[in-house]
């Protein structure tokens, strides 16, 4: 069905784009205020032409597929959640964490003792001297 009024859109659109290349414009009798037209150059031209009123239904039609093919995407969008069971992320539990590995025996009956710190080396650093002056 998606694909029928695809082609279908595409159809209207070239027939659109054809009657309306084939129209005279509104400007074409331009020439003619020269020569004493009895028509007006840019007022009403008397009742609609043949191509004018193909264009107006042509038109709708391009506008309701349109229509039909933006439903249809926001339709087939929906579709993608729609077997989604579950609660948000926000209300699961969260999951028990991992117990701690079981010690040996030998170290369950060893004290346990805190580790010593270790030592920073001591160092020194010799003064900072500002640019231009001798160092001491």
């Amino acid at each position: 069905m998606h694909t029928l009024i695809i082609i279908l859109h595409i159809v209207i659109c070239i027939a659109l784009i054809l009657v309306v290349l084939l129209q005279a414009g509104k400007g074409a009798n331009m020439g003619a205020v020269f020569g004493g037209s009895s028509q007006t150059i840019f007022g009403s031209s008397g009742p609609g032409t043949f191509l004018g009123k193909m264009t107006t239904a042509i038109a709708v039609f391009f506008m309701l597929t349109s229509l039909g093919l933006s439903y249809m995407s926001v339709q087939k969008g929906s579709a993608l959640m729609k077997g989604a069971t579950g609660r948000p992320a926000a209300e699961r539990p969260l999951p028990a964490a991992p117990s701690a590995p079981a010690a040996p025996e030998a170290q369950k009956s060893a004290p346990s003792l805190p580790a010593p710190a270790a030592k920073a080396p001591a160092t020194t650093q010799p003064p900072v001297s500002e640019p231009g002056q001798k160092a001491r």
